[in-house]
C-alpha cells in the first residue's frame, strides 16, 4: 500500500517521550490544533506517528498526555484497552495505509475495567471486557501490576496479529506504557 512517507519508530518514540514531559509542566494544551493544521490534514491527508490503544477512561486523553495535535496520534479508545479484531483492524489500518510505525498500548492506573476484573464479576457486555483482562492478569490483585499484565497482553496480541515477518519487514514497533492518572507521567515498559 501507498501511503506517506512517515518517520522511524524510534523518532515516534522520542517525539511522544518529548511530549509527555511537555505536558506535564504544561496547564495547557499546546499540540497544534491550528486552521492551518486542519486543512492541512484536509488536504493531504492524516500522517499520524503513533498509533495509541487506551482506554476508554476520561482522564486518559492520549492528544495532551504527549502534547500532540490534530493529524499527529492514530488513536483507538476501548474500555480496558483490550484488543479484539475491530481494534485490531484500526491497527492494521494505520501501520498499512498510513504508514505509522509505532503501536503503543497505554494502560493507566487506577483503571475501573482492571479494578473491574479484580473485584467485581460484572454482567452484559462489560463481562466480555473484564473476562479478558481476567484472563491476561491472572490472580493479581494489585492494581498496578494487574494494569501492566493486561497491557502486555495486548502488546502480545497485537504481535501475533501482525506476525514476526510484517514487523520485521516493516521495522514496526509495538510496545507497552502505563499512564499515572494523578502525576500524567508514562512510564514505557
Amino acid at each position: 500500500m501507498s501511503h506517506p512517507k512517515n518517520i522511524s519508530a524510534r523518532e515516534a518514540m522520542e517525539k511522544l517521550v518529548k511530549g509527555n514531559e511537555q505536558y506535564l509542566t504544561s496547564d495547557f494544551h499546546s499540540g497544534d490544533v491550528s486552521r492551518a493544521i486542519r486543512l492541512n490534514t484536509f488536504n493531504h491527508g492524516q500522517v499520524p506517528y503513533a498509533i495509541i490503544i487506551t482506554c476508554s477512561d476520561s482522564r486518559v486523553v492520549p492528544e495532551y498526555i504527549f502534547s500532540a495535535g490534530i493529524g499527529d496520534l492514530f488513536v483507538i479508545r476501548v474500555a480496558g484497552n483490550v484488543i479484539d479484531k475491530h481494534q485490531l483492524g484500526s491497527i492494521e489500518y494505520g501501520a498499512e495505509h498510513l504508514g505509522t510505525p509505532l503501536v503503543v498500548v497505554l494502560g493507566h492506573t487506577r483503571c475501573g475495567a482492571v479494578g473491574a476484573a479484580i473485584n467485581d464479576n460484572p454482567s452484559g457486555y462489560v463481562k466480555s471486557i473484564t473476562d479478558e483482562i481476567k484472563q491476561a492478569i491472572g490472580m493479581e490483585k494489585d492494581d498496578y501490576r494487574a494494569g501492566c499484565l493486561n497491557v502486555v497482553n495486548s502488546v502480545d496480541v497485537i504481535k501475533k496479529s501482525l506476525g514476526e515477518e510484517y514487523i520485521k519487514k516493516t521495522g514496526i514497533q509495538v510496545i507497552g506504557a502505563i499512564c499515572n492518572i494523578d502525576s500524567g507521567k508514562v512510564n514505557f515498559l
